[in-house]
């Protein structure tokens, strides 16, 4: 567990690796992009399987036991952050391109590395692994329906439905489904909960696989197209700015305690690319940025993790101060 534990605490260090020799191989070698181009639906398959494995699909009902934070989380998620995400991109150039991506990415809430990260700010991770299933679920249901509200007639011309129908049931639906059967097993089966725990390491390391693959392959066509693609990072960081200020508001309205202010303050932040990928990889010819967009967001934001982590327990979200005690005082009799 410890070796598992110093995975989950230096994922950023690893991520970083991985871009870095992703970067290399599609500039040096952009000849294997192909190659790299079918490496991505097994890859990333593996690693929502292995995503949706962490998310407690069984203990379901146990998300509404604290009402409280759950009213939060999806308040913060479905109605805060549509608000900021539209105010947000109002400073982004008129491309379609570029949008489709930015609201892909911005408008659904991350139900994997959020909890590594709230536990490592000392935030209730507890909670928000309870609020995963219902978080995941209402993203696939509304994200659709943000896209129509921001971008109108334009997604309609955009969303091509064979291949984004097709990417959703490979990507999504099926390793949804094997993931909720195997934690169904693994309640009935120990061979099954090992199998279960056995997979808990690879996170983590698909994580990083994932950007290697997908960034070798999309660096060769997206190279000349760095600028724009660049013009989308101060809206990334406008966003982890803001809505960790927000979410501490929030907390502070709702009068939740220093590890739930924390967890809210993660979820309102932490954004799911793993899951919009596939989607946006399934765009029509003419949006082959729109990956590059989504995983610029990635790296941003995992930036910016290592930064939260530390200001939000130290800053952001401080626990009471213990009450000094002086000696020969009444409170020591």
């Amino acid at each position: 567990m410890r070796s598992k534990e110093w995975i989950q605490r230096h994922q950023v260090a690893m991520y970083a690796v991985a871009v870095a020799l992703a970067v290399g191989i599609g500039a040096g070698k952009p000849a294997t992009a192909p190659l790299f181009e079918r490496l991505i639906t097994p890859v990333l398959a593996v690693l929502l399987y292995v995503t949706f494995l962490e998310i407690p699909f069984v203990r379901f009902r146990e998300a509404f036991t604290n009402g409280r934070f759950m009213a939060g989380a999806l308040g913060m998620n479905f109605l805060v952050v549509p608000v900021v995400v539209y105010g947000l991109t109002r400073f982004l150039p008129r491309e379609p391109v570029l949008l489709v991506g930015a609201f892909m990415v911005l408008l659904t809430p991350c139900i994997d590395y959020v909890i590594p990260f709230t536990d490592l700010a000392d935030g209730d991770a507890e909670q928000i692994t309870a609020a995963t299933p219902a978080l995941l679920i209402l993203q696939l249901l509304l994200l659709p329906v943000y896209l129509w509200l921001f971008m109108g007639s334009q997604i309609a011309s955009v969303v091509d439905p064979e291949p984004f129908l097709e990417a959703f049931l490979t990507l999504i639906v099926l390793p949804l489904t094997l993931a909720w059967l195997t934690e169904l097993g693994a309640t009935r089966s120990g061979t099954a909960r090992r199998w279960q725990s056995a997979m808990g390491w690879l996170p983590v390391p698909m994580m990083a696989a994932t950007l290697l693959v997908v960034i070798a392959s999309q660096f060769p066509r997206v190279q000349d197209s760095i600028g724009q693609i660049a013009s989308v990072v101060p809206v990334y960081v406008a966003f982890l700015v803001v809505m960790p200020l927000l979410g501490r508001v929030g907390a502070r309205i709702l009068r939740m305690d220093v590890g739930e202010s924390r967890a809210l303050v993660f979820t309102s932040v932490t954004r799911n690319s793993l899951v919009v990928l596939p989607l946006a990889l399934a765009l029509p010819a003419g949006y082959e940025l729109a990956p590059a967009v989504v995983v610029t967001q990635t790296l941003v934001e995992l930036t910016g993790m290592v930064v939260l982590t530390r200001v939000v327990p130290a800053w952001l979200v401080t626990r009471p101060s213990e009450p000094i005690s002086i000696p020969g005082t009444a409170s020591e009799e």
